[in-house]
């Protein structure tokens, strides 16, 4: 399967699987309130996929073999935005992109789960905005059409 179909975004064109599969990963969530995804940091959610369901994961995107740190099985939506566990809402996201990679989505993640939390964003949005297209989500709420930056502090 490409990494590209189904995609409408020109700037992951230029950078093969920095977005979902979206026939492959619409995303997934469960029954949640803002209440429930703030009453812990968006950190605490975050858990490591099980080694079978990243392998299923990468077959379903075709790679056949995938080294550890040439990707993150990343969710589309994250835990702390309500995401599952589950292989719709999980993909093969690459740490290669020089551009929009799993630093940057992860730097998406935190701002939303903040912006909810505040009160400046419902869940709802936030969910349908990072599932649509992440890359797109980043550019409206950070407003800019590049990552803030290119190397994040994160581990």
């Amino acid at each position: 399967h490409s990494a590209l179909r189904g995609t409408n975004s020109a700037a992951v064109a230029s950078e093969r699987g920095a977005a979902p599969d979206r026939s492959l990963t619409p995303g997934a969530t469960r029954r949640v309130t803002a209440g429930d995804v703030c009453s812990l940091a968006h950190e605490e959610v975050v858990g490591e996929v099980s080694m079978s369901l990243r392998q299923e994961v990468f077959r379903e995107y075709g790679i056949v073999t995938a080294h550890a740190d040439d990707y993150e099985v990343d969710y589309l939506i994250a835990p702390g935005l309500g995401g599952v566990e589950e292989i719709h809402n999980l993909w093969p996201e690459p740490y290669t992109s020089r551009t929009w990679n799993a630093h940057v989505k992860d730097d998406l993640e935190e701002h939303l789960h903040q912006m909810v939390c505040a009160g400046k964003l419902d869940l709802p949005t936030a969910q349908r905005d990072i599932a649509t297209d992440w890359i797109a989500a980043y550019k409206k709420y950070f407003h800019t059409d590049r990552p803030l930056s290119l190397h994040s502090d994160r581990v």
